[in-house]
């Protein structure tokens, strides 16, 4: 049996409503349905493309700073670890990181870390360092376990500790700024 021109079609497109079925042919009098369409799918295409290419440059500079930051805190440090942690200013979207590490080497937070805050543009594959502090052995990076601020993090107040925790070494002093 052939179905009539007034039933409706069978599947998932049945279920939309009248105005929302593909047309089988446009009706007399409104030859722009088609055009509003197309203009409606590229208008969506190049919204989504332009997003794309946004997402793709910021994620690449991102990625750019971080690799600077970690070839900074090696080359200040003269440590060549790869078990960094590195934390990004998400709150505020700003350039500011923070990469901490061993000060001796062991297993990631098991020695007394020093932990340098960047900011600021890459200068020949490295940041300018802009303050920084240590963390005890085992604990976490909550302001109440730092110690041993300078520069940015000095100023803020960072550091929860007036001095070194018993046993922790004492805290050398580092040349801050592009290496």
């Amino acid at each position: 049996m052939s179905s009539s021109a007034g039933t409706s079609p069978r599947g998932p497109i049945g279920r939309l409503p009248e105005w929302a079925r593909p047309l089988e042919s446009e009706r007399r009098g409104s030859g722009s349905l088609r055009l509003a369409e197309v203009t409606i799918v590229i208008l969506f295409g190049v919204l989504l493309a332009i997003a794309t290419v946004n997402d793709l440059v910021h994620q690449t500079h991102v990625n750019h700073r971080l690799v600077a930051d970690l070839r900074t805190w090696r080359t200040l440090t003269a440590h060549d670890y790869r078990n960094l942690a590195v934390e990004r200013d998400v709150k505020r979207y700003t350039t500011r990181d923070v990469v901490c590490g061993n000060i001796s080497p062991g297993a990631p937070g098991e020695r007394t870390q020093i932990c340098l805050a960047f900011s600021g543009p890459t200068v020949d594959g490295k940041r300018a360092v802009s303050g920084g502090y240590y963390l005890p052995p085992k604990v976490t990076d909550a302001r109440r376990n730092r110690y041993a601020c300078f520069g940015e993090a000095a100023a803020a107040r960072l550091c929860g500790l007036a001095s070194p925790p018993p046993g922790a070494p004492p805290a050398p002093a580092l040349r801050t700024g592009v290496p």
